[in-house]
Order: structure tokens, then sequence, then C-alpha cells
């Protein structure tokens, strides 16, 4: 089904060349808010122009962008902030794809749960193990890969392949939030998350939650005349479970095959500064998972309303309610336009290259992206990328090279096709 021209791109994605290229991306440590962070973007910049793109390297306006009210959030400490967009030069009147991708990673966490250095990448076989190794280094990789494959095969587009890479995904989309500010936009866009051989039209969003919950100190020897924070916290507890439960009631189909769609989770619990004492604080963290199409303003009103009813239950908290504030990331969920012919693009690109994920179903996803905020722009956007988001974040992350060079094959050409060739 490959015209000449695209069969002929697509033999010039260089598979070894690509695996090169994810141990060196491998190797820069980049955690959100790191200066590894900006080093990576700095490494990018280089491998761009190299590939004889017009390049925009520049650092971000941080105040500015923290006080737009449009702002998706943080929360990683930062002083600096670069973006990066790299597109091809030249292009008539033909539309403009965006590959995009995060350069950040999260913390490796224990170091005794890894088999090595988590910045030392390791091969066995076909697989590469590393922090950031499918999440989501290998879709750069794949980026990169494709870019060089249509110049080397000297195809000339009618359209423009523009090639956006962040930072800050992890912890909200400062990166993608600013890139757009800065007016780089396009007319599709593939984010190449790690999505097991499906393609992700759709995500949930994920807000980030603190709870906060009086007590009243005391001696722990006469506890009794105090008010435990821990034990006041409990029906809170019970009530945002129950929370859960009715917001997963009928999911979209999309999301009908994960058991719960949009997690309600706490995800830390800090009370008390004294073993012998009653304490009078909790502090309980987490995140709030965002339906389909929902308004994040009304899952943080049903929050609200559930909170407020729970402490209204009970004799305690009836006469010292807890609080309820929004720190942190603030996902929005996005989708593709129904009907959109992006997914049948990538689709058929994949059957047309053949090999690994030949026929990608469509699905969403439980989790928060910079999906939400192209599509917010009016960019139609979908995700699909090398690796297994089940393995992401964890001491055993790891990505097949055959996956990433399907990948970059698929890329190819879904270009060729979006962007048009002259």
């Amino acid at each position: 089904m490959l015209s000449r021209t695209e069969a002929a791109a697509v033999a010039c994605v260089d598979e070894e060349a690509l695996g090169r290229t994810l141990l060196e991306l491998i190797s820069v440590p980049s955690v959100t808010g790191s200066a590894a962070e900006s080093e990576l973007q700095q490494l990018l910049a280089g491998r761009l122009e190299r590939l004889g793109l017009d390049v925009d390297l520049w650092s971000m306006d941080l105040p500015a962008l923290r006080a737009d009210p449009g702002f998706p959030g943080t929360e990683a400490a930062r002083d600096e902030a670069w973006g990066l967009v790299g597109c091809t030069a030249g292009g008539g009147d033909g539309p403009t794809l965006i590959l995009q991708g995060h350069v950040d990673v999260v913390p490796p966490g224990d170091p005794q749960a890894w088999d090595g250095d988590p910045f030392v990448p390791r091969v066995v076989g076909d697989v590469v193990y590393g922090r950031g190794a499918c999440d989501m280094k290998a879709g750069l990789a794949a980026h990169l890969a494709a870019l060089a494959a249509i110049r080397a095969s000297g195809v000339r587009l009618r359209g423009r392949l523009a090639v956006h890479f962040v930072v800050g995904e992890e912890d909200g989309g400062l990166g993608a939030f600013g890139t757009l500010r800065r007016g780089h936009t396009g007319d599709a866009c593939v984010i190449a998350e790690p999505t097991a051989g499906t393609l992700v039209t759709a995500n949930a969003g994920a807000l980030t939650f603190r709870l906060t919950v009086p007590g009243r100190a005391a001696h722990a020897g006469s506890r009794d005349a105090g008010v435990s924070a821990v034990d006041a916290y409990l029906p809170l507890h019970r009530a945002l479970a129950e929370l859960e439960t009715e917001r997963n009631r009928n999911p979209s189909p999309l999301m009908a095959e994960y058991p719960i769609p949009y997690a309600l989770s706490v995800g830390t619990l800090h009370a008390g500064d004294w073993a012998s004492s009653v304490p009078d604080l909790l502090v309980a963290e987490g995140r709030l998972g965002v339906r389909l199409g929902e308004e994040p303003a009304a899952a943080r009103a049903e929050f609200e309303r559930c909170v407020a009813r729970a402490c209204a239950r009970d004799a305690w908290l009836r006469e010292h309610p807890a609080q309820v504030s929004w720190p942190g990331g603030q996902f929005a969920s996005g989708r593709l336009p129904q009907g959109h012919p992006l997914r049948d693009e990538v689709r058929d690109a994949c059957a047309d290259v053949g090999g690994w994920a030949a026929r990608p179903r469509e699905r969403g996803a439980p989790y928060g992206s910079d999906l939400r905020l192209y599509a917010g722009a009016g960019i139609p956007t979908l995700q699909y990328g090398p690796g297994d988001v089940r393995v992401a974040h964890s001491a055993g992350e790891h990505v097949s090279l055959g996956e990433a060079a399907a990948v970059a094959r698929a890329l190819v050409v879904t270009a060729l096709r979006t962007a048009g060739v002259k």
C-alpha cells in the first residue's frame, strides 16, 4: 500500500542510529525541574539543527506564564524552563504536522530497586532498560529517526513538519503550555507517549488536591483531652472512596476497559510532629480523575461538596471542617474530535508499514497528558508511541527497540500523507 516515495523514506529509518540516540537520551538524567532537563533541551536543539530544521530555542518567561489564567500548574520547583521547536524549512501551502514529546522524567526512586544505575541504560537483546526508556525517550528517538529518514530520502513536503520538545509534562504541562503561548501551532499533532500498540485518542484529566484536617493537640497520656487529626480524617477517606465509585459509573466506551477509569487516590498523608502527642493537623494530598468532557471546575466542585457533606455528618468536623485546596498539576481531559481523519491516517500508516502493531485499536487513557493542551488550542491530537505505560515510572522501565523503529516508520508515512509530497 506504500507509494514508491513512501517506501523509499521508510527504508531510510536507521534502527541502529535510533538505538544509539535512545541510549544517549536516557543517559541525561532530565528529572522534571532539574538542570539536566535544560541540558537535554540544548542537546536536542543541536540535533534538530543538524537535521536542517529551523530551530527556536528560548528561555521561557516563568513569571508571565504562572500569571496566565490558563496556567496548568506545577509541582516541581524550578528556576528555568527552555522551549524547543524545530520546523522543516520551506514548505508551501500544505498542512503542518506536529510531532510532540516531553524530555522530562520522574525521579528514579529507591536506587536499590534498580538493577544498576537508572540513568546508565542497560540493553538486553532488543530491550533497553532505564529511567525514561519508554516515558518517553523512545518516543523522542522515534521522532528524530522519522525526521532523519525523511531528510535522507530527499522528499520535498508540500506542507511542514514541526517537532515540539517540551519540559515539565510530568507535573502539569508547563512546556507545552509555554510552547503554544509562544505561537507555535499546526494542523494536527502526534505525541509519541507509550501506548502499547494502540491509538490513544482521549485522555482523562487529573487534578491535584490537598485536604487539611484539624485536630486538637494533647499529651498522648491524656489523649481523651485531644482530638486526633488522624481519626478525624478517616470518615473523609471513606467518603472519597464512595465518591470514586460514583464517578466511575457508566464511563465513556473509550475508557470502559479500565477497572477504574477516573481514579481518586490519596498519595501522601502527613500528621503530627511528636510521637507522644495527639496530632492536631493532618494534610492529605492526592489526585482526582477528571471524566472525559468534564470541566475541571465541575470536578473540583463535586469533590468539595463530598468533603462538605462528610464534615456535616461528623460531630468534630461539623465545627472544625476540613479545608480543600488545589495545588500542583491541573490536567483537564482532552480528546481527538470524533471523525477526525488523523486517527485513520495513523492507523493506515501502521497497517501499511506492517510489523508491530499493524492494526492499532483506538482507546482512551486514564491519565493526563499534553494531549489536552493541544486539543484545547484547537489542534487535533492523538498519542501513538513505543512502550507500555504500565512500566513507566517503575524500577523496571523498559522499551523494545523494534517497537520504537516501527513507530518511526509509521510516523514517516503519516508525515508524508498529512503534510503532503510535492
